[in-house]
């Protein structure tokens, strides 16, 4: 299970030097001075992560000792500062080396080497507004996110889900696991999960798209979360109350409860079919778990998707909502008999 650290980096002037060194951009740990501090271990697990010999790198000192024994290579990272996600990172290589710290970083005048090291495989710097976090069902407003903080299980799961988070480890994942099912059909094999292993791609059948280890940033979907926020700004509806509801099945974009009732809203960055698909499945994923039972549910587009898809929403009583303009949206409401006709299945256990 990926945890997330969330790590100040940016509030003192100590630390925003630290991200012009290490962040901004990589370091050729290869070549002196930084190579002669490092073991051959150490070296060598940091070339097969970063075979250029260069890599971006973060640290933290002995005060974070047993934090910093619980991350893993493919962690994730948000480095945050004057309530921003500022960064999003993959963790590389991790590795307690103060002398190597030392190369790259003044030491803490309290807690001194910066020795807990860990290199980044993949890293895109970001502008994610706190208010995002916040809106979480996990996350308090206000919390300003003032310590090293690590984030297991649900809540990992939660924040990777609400804020759009892809790592290139993630990618990779999915792509093995085609593999090994592309495998499995090609020779007539039974699909056992717990059997399922990764073959590698020159031994399929059929030609695949192959990719590099270190292969592309970390992507943060962002459409989506704007789209929300500026629908959420369109609305003037008094009394609403605006949320985002943790489920079993996910994390809903908005949950609103008012005066005509309470509505699940699944937003897309686009509105082709593949997107009004995915929307649907994810409503009718969701509705079962409101705590109130739900009016109606809603598809969120940047654009309006043509007629046949908006039919197909209508046809299990679900609304159209897209964008026309700057700040304007435009409902295609499902018709109402068919609504009230699969309400019920909505609320189905």
């Amino acid at each position: 299970m990926t945890v997330v650290a969330i790590q100040p980096s940016y509030g003192t002037p100590a630390a925003r030097r630290h991200w012009r060194i290490t962040l901004d951009q990589e370091v050729p740990f290869a070549e002196s001075p930084h190579v002669s501090s490092l073991t051959a271990g150490q070296l060598d697990s940091l070339m097969a992560v970063h075979p250029t010999g260069r890599a971006r790198f973060w640290g933290a000192t002995k005060v974070q000792d047993r934090n910093m024994d619980r991350l893993r290579p493919g962690d994730v990272v948000l480095f945050t500062g004057g309530k921003l996600v500022r960064g999003i990172g993959e963790v590389g290589v991790t590795l307690r080396n103060a002398a190597f710290a030392d190369t790259m970083w003044s030491q803490d005048p309290d807690n001194g080497s910066w020795r807990n090291v860990y290199s980044l495989a993949a890293f895109q710097p970001t502008e994610i507004p706190y208010e995002e976090i916040w809106a979480l069902p996990s996350f308090n407003a206000n919390d300003n996110f003032m310590g090293l903080r690590l984030l297991e299980g649900a809540k990992a799961e939660e924040i990777l889900q609400g804020l759009g988070i892809e790592t290139p480890s993630q990618r990779r994942q999915l792509s093995g696991m085609e593999s090994a099912v592309a495998t499995a059909l090609a020779e007539g094999a039974l699909i056992d999960p717990a059997e399922t292993r990764v073959i590698a791609v020159e031994c399929l059948h059929t030609p695949v798209t192959t990719y590099e280890r270190n292969a592309g940033p970390v992507l943060v979907n962002r459409a989506e979360a704007l789209l929300v926020t500026e629908y959420v700004s369109s609305l003037h509806t008094p009394g609403l109350d605006v949320q985002r509801l943790r489920t079993p099945a996910g994390i809903t974009d908005l949950h609103l409860t008012g005066p005509e009732g309470t509505e699940i809203v699944e937003a897309k960055r686009g509105f082709t079919h593949r997107f009004v698909r995915e929307a649907l499945g994810q409503l009718l994923d969701y509705a079962p778990h409101s705590p109130q039972p739900t009016d109606r549910l809603s598809g969120l587009f940047p654009s309006r998707p043509i007629d046949h898809d908006i039919a197909l929403l209508h046809r299990y009583g679900i609304d159209c909502v897209f964008r026309t303009t700057a700040g304007h949206f435009e409902r295609s409401a499902a018709p109402a008999d068919v609504r009230d006709h699969m309400r019920k299945a909505w609320h189905s256990a």
